[in-house]
């Protein structure tokens, strides 16, 4: 098997358990590049014959994991989104094992799924995300989490949240599918993956092969009002799905343009752009192939 490693130096705890993954995954007649990055090289520039190999392991956070599917959509090329960073919201929505070796065995077993990806353009500039992206109120929170996300991991973002309660409120003129919508509030999301941090479901369902966003506004004039919406997101852990309350406003579309007044900071699958509103978004329909467990399979197969 002929194998491409895309490895991000500066993700999470840069504890090198990718290391461990391909002296795993290595048999006899096998071929592992490894090519890496502190985050001065682009990891663009290291894919560009990344069709040349059977498979590649994007092993960084969430943001690297985007980038990679992004640049290798519709090519069939199957990706691993190796758990190597702070909050690894891809491998939890995935119920891919965190345990390298585990990860090598998976990759194996060849076992993949096409998902949705999303584009979105920001002030001329393009990125592809996997799980959501967004603006106002959650795009702070990365902001604010980036600097600490190394020495506290997940809980970097509760610390940002926390040190930031009373966020900006804006206006918002919203496209959805040629549907013109007005709202106000903290933030935008536009919804994938639906799982995030500490296991919280933004959602109630999470369908990332069904060619639509869930556009959710963030209706809240303060983060202490979103407080009920995250505990019903754990409650529907247990299958209760209550109400989100009225602090979210879920809409569902393909191609979104969000306009805020006053402008909010966008952000995608947890990296800050500093690029601010207007934006637009489409998915794109099952366009990345992930390896996926067999617990993935059984989530997602018939969906």
């Amino acid at each position: 098997m002929k194998l491409l490693v895309i490895n991000n130096l500066a993700s999470g705890f840069g504890e090198g358990s990718v290391y461990d993954f391909i002296r795993s995954f290595a048999r006899d007649g096998d071929e592992v590049c490894v090519r890496s990055t502190d985050g001065t090289t682009d990891v663009r520039d290291l894919l560009g014959d990344a069709e040349a190999f059977d498979a590649v392991v994007a092993s960084g956070g969430d943001g690297t994991v985007a980038t990679v599917s992004y640049r290798l959509a519709n090519t069939g090329v199957p990706i691993l989104p190796f758990p190597a960073g702070t909050a690894n919201l891809l491998a939890a929505n995935l119920a891919s094992p965190m345990e390298p070796h585990a990860l090598a065995k998976l990759v194996r077993e060849e076992r993949t799924l096409d998902f949705d990806l999303g584009e979105i353009e920001v002030d001329g500039q393009r990125f592809g995300f996997g799980i959501m992206a967004g603006a106002g109120y959650d795009a702070a929170i990365m902001h604010g989490a980036a600097p600490a996300k190394r020495l506290l991991g997940p809980m970097a973002y509760f610390s940002a949240a926390l040190a930031n309660p009373l966020p900006q409120t804006s206006k918002f003129k919203l496209d959805l599918d040629g549907e013109h919508v007005e709202s106000e509030g903290l933030g935008i999301l536009l919804v994938n993956f639906s799982k995030i941090q500490f296991d919280i479901t933004v959602t109630h369902e999470n369908e990332p092969r069904d060619g639509v966003f869930d556009v959710v506004v963030l209706k809240a004039q303060n983060a202490f009002e979103l407080i009920p919406a995250l505990l019903a997101g754990l409650l529907d852990r247990g299958g209760d799905f209550p109400e989100r309350t009225g602090s979210l406003e879920i809409h569902r579309a393909r191609e979104v343009r969000v306009e805020a007044d006053p402008p909010m900071e966008v952000q995608y699958d947890g990296e800050a752009t500093n690029l601010t509103t207007p934006f637009t978004a489409h998915i794109m329909r099952r366009a990345a192939r992930f390896f996926v467990s067999e617990e993935g399979w059984s989530l997602f197969a018939e969906k």
